[in-house]
C-alpha cells in the first residue's frame, strides 16, 4: 500500500461539507479537519503510486471548494495499535 498525506486549503464557509465530499472518494480512508495553516488532512491509501494521480490529481484536487494541496508520501508506518496487532496474532483474548 502506497499512503499519501494531503493537506488542503478550502472556503472556510464549507468545511464540514467539503470533508464530506472527500471522504466519499474512492482511496481516501479518512479526512480530518486540523488547525493550524490548513483546514483539512485526507490520509490516500492506493495499491501502487500509479493510482495517486488518479485520486489526488484527477478526483480530490478537483472537489469544489479546495483551494490548495501539499502533498507527502509516507515511506514507513509507525503506530502502537500495528504494535500491539502484531503482538496479538495467533492469540485470543
Amino acid at each position: 500500500m502506497v499512503t499519501a498525506i494531503v493537506l488542503i486549503k478550502t472556503d472556510k464557509s464549507s468545511i464540514p461539507e467539503t470533508a464530506e465530499t472527500l471522504a466519499a472518494l474512492e482511496g481516501v480512508g479518512s479526512v480530518y479537519s486540523v488547525t493550524g495553516a490548513w483546514d483539512l488532512v485526507a490520509m490516500v491509501k492506493v495499491r501502487r503510486y500509479e493510482d495517486l494521480a488518479d485520486v489526488i490529481a484527477d478526483h480530490l484536487s478537483k472537489v469544489d471548494g479546495i483551494q490548495d494541496t501539499e502533498t507527502m508520501l509516507a515511506f514507513r508506518t509507525y503506530s502502537s495499535e500495528d504494535l500491539g496487532e502484531g503482538w496479538a496474532l495467533g492469540f485470543d483474548s
